[in-house]
């Protein structure tokens, strides 16, 4: 038996010594950070993935190697609890990194690629486009009409400089594709910066890039993810449509409910009964719709209000790009599941979007939103 086992064991170093496979290395010091745990994480189109850590000591020092990028460059993080540093791979460079742990993300120096170096600048400017839109929105002093627009001229004046500085200089870097798809979070949550399936101006920018990448990394998924969105915006802003679903009227029920199972961003089952309880808003959507941002606004206040004296949302998307889909929900706090046959969109009789139900503690629907009167707010507190 001890023979077998050391046997297993010098199997398993000549094969860890025989891994000449292409990687890149992230290495450098990160000062005042003893005894903390520095994560390198790949953000990947199917979510965040840990892929290896390491306990900092007194001087700081780290250094990792991971499999380097093989169709198109890939996107990483360094991380400590809340804090974060971005940076792009585009094969086996050799990224280096100092900061500190107070100021790791925006005191950092990064050198190895230039692409890490733009996402550095863009980083800054959005966390300091991000602290200015939460400003407005807690001004008190301001009416909601001059909180709106300022917003509004906010943001557009930062897609400008976005479009100018890093999109449509060089389309076809990492920058350019980080700087397109990046988020924005203020208090009514995290929405995509540049809309590629409803507004026309911010569709050509996600061209552009979707150009350049499809010449240089033609096979790469986030390619094909970035052409899949100039199509879908394309074909949402070709012509005013609606999204009508055609349902077997002998499948709905009047009072009651019938229960929905689908899966959530993490693949786990999730259904409407195992909210019993609790006062929910099922909500049948889609994120790509032109007012989704507002609405998920509007949806986020009342979660927030209301969330702690049993207030639940179930939300369904009908999105088609799953990837956009996980995107888009990622950082919402209530039931977020996805529909892809129309199953139960036929059981519940909903042939348009977004509709909604109200479902009281004894799990039973007990209102349509074609049918509603008054606001949802009002229906929801006389339930609660």
């Amino acid at each position: 038996m001890k023979k077998t086992l050391v046997t297993i064991a010098a199997g398993a170093m000549m094969l860890a010594a025989c891994d000449n496979s292409p990687k890149f290395q992230v290495s450098g010091t990160i000062e005042g950070a003893k005894d903390s745990t520095l994560h390198l994480i790949q953000n990947t189109l199917d979510g965040v993935q840990k892929l290896s850590s390491v306990k900092l000591k007194e001087d700081g020092a780290f250094s990792f190697k991971a499999a380097a990028p093989t169709s198109a460059p890939e996107f990483y993080a360094l991380q400590i609890g809340g804090h974060i540093i971005n940076f792009a791979v585009d094969s086996t460079e050799h990224i280096t990194i100092a900061a500190q742990l107070p100021t790791l993300k925006d005191g950092y120096a990064i050198e190895g690629n230039e692409s890490s170096k733009k996402i550095k600048e863009i980083s800054l400017k959005q966390q300091k486009l991000q602290a200015r839109l939460i400003e407005i929105e807690q001004n008190e002093d301001m009416l909601p009409g001059d909180q709106r627009d300022s917003i509004e001229n906010l943001a557009n004046a930062y897609k400008e400089s976005m479009k100018k500085d890093y999109i449509l200089t060089d389309p076809a870097s990492a920058a350019a594709y980080y700087a397109v798809c990046q988020s924005i979070t203020d208090l009514g949550g995290t929405y995509m910066l540049f809309n590629p399936v409803s507004d026309r101006k911010d569709i050509k920018c996600y061209a552009a890039v979707a150009t350049a990448w499809d010449g240089k990394y033609p096979d790469a998924p986030r390619t094909q993810q970035l052409c899949n969105m100039v199509i879908k915006g394309m074909e949402n802003t070709a012509a005013p449509q609606q999204k009508i679903i055609n349902v077997d009227e002998e499948k709905i029920t009047e009072t009651g409910i019938i229960d929905i199972t689908l899966p959530d961003i993490n693949s786990q089952q999730r259904s409407i009964t195992e909210l019993k309880g609790k006062v929910v808003l099922i909500d049948f959507t889609v994120y790509s719709a032109t007012e989704s941002v507002e609405r998920v606004r509007t949806l986020r206040s009342l979660y927030d209000k209301y969330n702690s004296q049993g207030f639940e949302i179930y939300q369904i998307s009908l999105d088609e790009d799953i990837h956009f889909w996980k995107f888009s929900c990622e950082k919402l706090p209530w039931v977020c599941v996805h529909e892809t046959d129309g199953t139960t969109t036929g059981i519940y009789n909903v042939t348009a979007l977004p509709t909604f139900f109200l479902v009281n503690r004894d799990n039973e629907i007990v209102m349509r939103s074609d049918f509603m009167e008054g606001t949802l707010e009002e229906n929801i507190l006389k339930l609660l």
